[in-house]
């Protein structure tokens, strides 16, 4: 599989929560940091996603927000 997009990560499934149409995923992508993905029942199902499973994170973001105190 060829993909456009340039932010893949791989790391480990930590959690799954799934809700009644959402489900919210995280993701262990080293160095303390977790990752946190809202996808659809459908597609955990779809994908199989268990935790300490491996699975590729990617990030497409059409805007990024910083903040500073």
């Amino acid at each position: 599989m060829k993909l456009s997009a340039r932010n893949v990560i791989k790391g480990k499934v930590v959690d799954v929560k799934e809700g009644m149409i959402m489900a919210k995923v995280k993701v262990d992508i080293g160095g303390g940091n977790v990752v946190t993905s809202l996808v659809s029942v459908e597609a955990v199902k779809e994908l199989n996603v268990k935790p300490g499973e491996e699975i590729y994170v990617m990030i497409k973001a059409t805007s990024v927000i910083l903040a500073r105190e």
